[in-house]
């Protein structure tokens, strides 16, 4: 390379007073989640001092880990540290609850266990729920930083900043998009390929509310796509898939795409094709 772009790339890395090591913000959802939830747990814990001496160690972590961002926005790396920790036996309860519900809701799950270490639904959840707490906090970067790995392992993206209560259930999820400003009520279940979206994307929106409402008990198919801040989708509705919806519906409310089919032959041609999937 040029001396010339080389020092330029020089003068950037010494200007730059962003740390944020990606790798130990990982280990550290990980460990977290490992201590909440023995089925994820690689090892036991041997005792309680033992797991009280964990959770000392992870309080370090994540503060060392805010400090590295607290240039960017006012925020006491320490306070949040300690709001974070008195938030762990409510979200615990909540990802309980979704585990639960994701169980009740599909007849392949067997175990809650089974939900918890293998379900990529559950651990987007979770990482969200983790996510969402330092990013109600005011915590920069972090929260959107743990969802995309998130996104990147399950094929789920969940802004940080949603509001979705519990129990909450994804069902396979794969291509879920649920964006910032989405409010979800309890017992809300959304399949694969689910948008719930903004109907514009222009930059004087980022304050406004620009993603659906969805009431209690709702029911999302795959593939359906809810667009706009002002649409709300009435408790107890059922959205089929491939709904395109720009607009409210009330509760009770049953949308389905009908599909047009028509048949070109009235008998099997001699060349039909047999595929092996």
């Amino acid at each position: 390379m040029e001396e010339s772009f080389l020092q330029k790339l020089w003068g950037l890395h010494q200007q730059n007073q962003l740390r944020i090591p990606t790798g130990l913000l990982c280990q550290f959802l990980n460990r977290l989640l490992q201590m909440l939830f023995p089925p994820l747990a690689e090892q036991p814990f041997k005792s309680a001092q033992a797991l009280g001496q964990e959770a000392s160690f992870l309080e370090q972590e994540l503060e060392k880990l805010l400090e590295g961002v607290q240039h960017i926005s006012p925020f006491s790396a320490s306070e949040t540290v300690n709001h974070f920790i008195k938030q762990l036996p409510w979200l615990h309860e909540q990802l309980l609850a979704d585990a639960h519900f994701i169980m009740q809701e599909d007849p392949a799950a067997r175990h809650v266990e089974e939900v918890m270490r293998s379900y990529p639904g559950f651990y987007a959840i979770a990482v969200y729920r983790i996510a969402h707490v330092l990013y109600q906090a005011g915590v920069p970067l972090l929260p959107r930083i743990l969802t995309e790995s998130a996104h990147d392992r399950t094929g789920i993206d969940i802004h940080p900043g949603a509001s979705i209560d519990f129990p909450f259930c994804i069902d396979h999820g794969t291509g879920i998009v649920i964006g910032e400003t989405t409010v979800i009520g309890k017992y809300v279940k959304l399949y694969q390929g689910v948008t719930l979206g903004a109907l514009s994307v222009a930059k004087h929106m980022q304050d406004l509310k620009r993603h659906p409402t969805l009431e209690d008990h709702v029911i999302i198919y795959a593939g359906a796509t809810i667009l706009g801040g002002s649409t709300t989708i009435g408790a107890r509705s059922i959205i089929g898939g491939n709904v395109w919806l720009t607009e409210s519906v009330p509760p009770f409310s049953r949308l389905y795409h009908r599909a047009q089919i028509k048949v070109s032959r009235s008998e099997a041609p001699e060349d039909i094709l047999d595929f092996s999937i």
